[in-house]
């Protein structure tokens, strides 16, 4: 007889051993817990919940927004990239199914989800006998059912088509996968199922969590969180309503206040700064440590300069007006040195350039609190939700937007109505959320192709072929949009099927 038993449970069931029987006696190692008794008391639901921070911290940041980033509009590569994320960025041929971009994302998503998927019913299993320990334990739950409901929507957003009301009962999405089975093999869920998922997951999760208030720089799931998240879902369901009543619940109550000086805004973007941040990963200085976006930088000690692999194209960098805040934090001229060549000032993007507090040498190591929820987010799905409402909303969307823009910096719009309405929204949403993965998506979503955006200087990026870099037009209807499923994934499960193109 064999038991399944989970090694260290602070490694949070990443690592799994086989213990053995004697004498019809089920033994358990002295140095292991077995699966079924580590749900036993409140004690060990903490343990749990401790690993699906860890698990968290660890899938947000680095290739989890850098991969989108680099296949959209806004950079182009160095000539000293060294084809770090070089597939997304040209697109075409080169861009396989087998691809880290894909299955990284892909496979780091589901270890989560079978993480999540044990929790989720071995709290059921535990019995609280103080109205604090209930407490706790359903706070714990509303952790792991908002965490599935994250996990679900980065997957649908990355291996699916957009949502579209009119075909979302039978696009194929991504595997529903809501308990933990090694054996099972399961077909692709529709875009619909699993929206309706997330949609049910975040629902469980605000009940559980209705408890626990949103504050600043929150480090642990809670209501607001929650509401973020529900109203970022309703926006790509293109559920007008329901994003905007989500997103103004945030708005309204008023706790996490745009930033409206420089000092303060690069406060939040080099010191963790968190007034409107609505959650963030926790990072501890040598102990707790998160994804970098390194690549944007490249700082070189040794010579004062800095060595990007991918640098900001000249029409991203005049979205920003001269008066825009954002022009000189989440940009920033620097000296550079790409193939041995210098150049004094360059263009970088500057929005993750570490935290001091956080470094553990006398340079960066671009560490930050990876702010996965911000209040700027809101502003601008409550904007985009009430422009395509429209009517009577477009009012609203505009005075949304104007609270954003004046916080920033840049003046107060007036009469826009229709599609130069919307062309402002997707402006201020693509300054303002810029390299924090979004574009591509966004770009999905708008049933938006592009042509890459004029280079800083030619001799500084790769040029060859030109169709494959600065010059790449990608339509609209490119199928590299929607991600293929990892080629590991269709050969050794054949109910799944394959996302044309790939």
């Amino acid at each position: 007889m064999k038991k399944l038993f989970i090694k260290n449970m602070v490694a949070f069931a990443a690592i799994l051993s086989l213990g053995s029987c004697e004498k019809k006696l089920d033994l358990y190692p002295y140095n292991s817990i077995e699966l079924s008794q580590s749900f036993k008391t409140v004690k060990d639901a903490a343990t749990w919940n401790t690993g699906l921070y860890a698990d968290f911290r660890g899938r947000v940041y680095g290739s989890y927004n850098i991969s989108q980033d680099v296949q959209a509009d806004q950079l182009n590569a160095t000539l000293d990239f060294g084809n770090r994320n070089g597939n997304p960025h040209r697109w075409g041929t080169s861009y396989l199914a087998d691809d880290g971009a894909l299955s990284g994302s892909w496979s780091g998503y589901y270890f989560a989800l079978r993480n999540i998927n044990t929790c989720i019913a071995g709290f059921e299993t535990i019995k609280t006998t103080t109205a604090a320990d209930a407490t706790a334990l359903n706070k714990y739950k509303g952790d792991a059912y908002l965490a599935r409901a994250y996990y679900y929507s980065e997957l649908v957003l990355r291996f699916a088509k957009a949502y579209d009301k009119a075909t979302a009962a039978t696009d194929l999405g991504v595997p529903l996968v809501l308990e933990f089975n090694i054996n099972a093999r399961p077909a692709r869920a529709t875009v619909q199922k699993v929206y309706d998922q997330i949609l049910s997951d975040i629902a469980t999760a605000k009940l559980n969590l209705a408890g626990s208030a949103g504050t600043p720089g929150a480090t642990r799931f809670n209501i607001d969180v929650a509401t973020a998240l529900e109203a970022r879902v309703r926006l790509h369901m293109q559920d007008w309503t329901g994003a905007m009543a989500a997103a103004n619940t945030i708005i309204t109550a008023n706790k996490y206040p745009l930033l409206n000086t420089l000092t303060n805004l690069n406060n939040m973007w080099t010191n963790d700064l968190a007034t409107e941040v609505i959650f963030n990963s926790a990072v501890v200085k040598q102990t707790e440590s998160a994804n970098t976006n390194s690549i944007y930088l490249g700082f070189n000690g040794a010579t004062g300069k800095f060595t990007p692999d991918f640098i900001p194209t000249v029409d991203f960098v005049n979205l920003f007006a001269a008066s825009d805040l954002r022009r000189s934090v989440y940009l920033k001229q620097l000296p550079c040195i790409v193939q041995g060549v210098n150049y004094p000032t360059m263009w970088c993007v500057n929005k993750f350039p570490g935290n001091p507090a956080l470094f553990t040498g006398a340079f960066t190591n671009y560490q930050h609190a990876p702010k996965v929820f911000r209040s700027a987010e809101q502003f601008l799905i409550y904007a985009e939700a009430a422009a395509n409402a429209g009517g009577a909303s477009e009012a609203l969307a505009l005075s949304t937007l104007n609270t954003l823009r004046v916080a920033r910096g840049l003046t107060a719009l007036s009469g826009l109505t229709g599609a130069a309405l919307m062309t402002e929204i997707r402006n201020e949403r693509t300054r303002e959320l810029a390299f924090e993965g979004f574009r591509l998506f966004d770009l999905k979503r708008w049933k938006l192709g592009f042509t890459r955006g004029t280079p800083q200087d030619l001799g500084a990026i790769n040029t060859t072929p030109a169709t494959s870099y600065h010059q790449i037009n990608v339509a609209a209807s490119n199928p590299q949009f929607v991600w293929g499923i990892p080629t590991y994934e269709i050969n050794i499960n054949t109910n799944l099927v394959q996302n044309p193109g790939w």
